[in-house]
């Protein structure tokens, strides 16, 4: 670490403290050249994967284009606010759980899938009819029986 006073690069941690909600570390530090003391703050830095899209552009993944996503399949249908930023959550842990710095739009689209899945099988008909640009009646009839074939949600997801 660089002193903030003489720019020197030999410095010694003096304390090392953890934050009290375990979130961040707070080092007391001393530089040796000219004796004086600085504090540091060691923090996770989490950085969300960049979404590639099919044409081949890249773009930030963006939480709000997930609650729109989420918004129009499940709307007028009775899905309680919770429920949804839950699913949001779930997305949002599963991306950061890959450890990848780049995920394929297509893979994100399945995971609103799945949980769209557990929510609503109406949402998930509408949010596939889409996503998977269905062509005619055969394929929302493939997908009701789909639907119909997924086990059932637990009882707590169920608003």
């Amino acid at each position: 670490m660089k002193c903030p006073f003489c720019k020197g690069h030999d410095t010694q941690v003096v304390d090392t403290r953890e934050s009290e909600a375990g979130d961040s570390i707070r080092r007391r530090r001393r530089c040796v050249s000219c004796d004086k003391r600085f504090t540091t703050y060691e923090t996770v830095e989490l950085r969300m994967p960049q979404v590639v899209k099919q044409n081949g552009m890249r773009s930030e993944f963006d939480t709000e284009k997930l609650r729109t996503s989420f918004k129009r399949a499940l709307h007028k249908r009775p899905v309680s606010t919770e429920s949804v930023d839950a699913a949001i959550d779930t997305v949002t842990q599963q991306l950061y759980a890959l450890g990848e710095r780049e995920i394929g739009s297509r893979q994100v689209g399945e995971m609103v899938m799945q949980e769209l899945l557990k929510l609503d099988k109406v949402a998930y008909i509408r949010f596939a009819s889409v996503y998977r640009s269905f062509q005619d009646v055969d394929d929302f009839a493939d997908a009701v029986k789909a639907v119909n074939t997924a086990p059932e949600p637990p009882a707590d997801l169920v608003s």
